[in-house]
């Protein structure tokens, strides 16, 4: 009985560290309108930023029960709930000149729209430095340089 109680009592006690056990850093995306980053992973410390960019990429840096501990596109870190988060992967246009979107992966594809900054959009299968992107209706191909989030990690 002795043994069964103590094998019991690891399993319990172990099931929260296995469902915490995910590999960072990952990508993830915003998937609320509306997400607070706050110095702490808890509700009681105090919040810098608010989001309201669905889709907005952030690099998960630690996980700690249900908070993540991530970085934007700025550079800001904070804690952010887990359950505002998405794996589905975002990406941001980085620069400060507009990123050209093309028909198919290749700078000699046809040109189709010009992305300002900031611009952030669905992220798709990115081969040879160019990444499918959508945003909004509009899809097509961007470089990857010229997009945040569409690193490997």
């Amino acid at each position: 009985m002795r043994r069964f109680l103590l094998g019991l009592a690891l399993v319990t006690t172990a099931v929260p560290a296995i469902a915490q056990d995910g590999k960072v850093p990952y990508w993830a995306s915003i998937r609320a309108e509306e997400v607070n980053m706050r110095v702490g992973p808890g509700e009681d410390y105090r919040i810098v930023w608010v989001y309201r960019r669905a889709h907005l990429p952030m690099k998960v840096l630690r996980m700690k029960e249900g908070w993540r501990f991530v970085e934007d596109p700025d550079g800001a870190r904070g804690w952010v709930l887990a359950r505002f988060l998405t794996r589905e992967r975002g990406a941001f246009v980085k620069g400060t000149e507009p990123a050209a979107m093309r028909e198919r992966g290749a700078a000699e594809g046809k040109l189709l729209w010009r992305l300002a900054p900031g611009v952030v959009g669905l992220l798709g299968d990115c081969a040879s430095g160019w990444c499918q992107f959508n945003v909004g209706p509009r899809q097509g191909y961007v470089e990857q340089s010229r997009l945040w989030g569409a690193e490997e990690l």
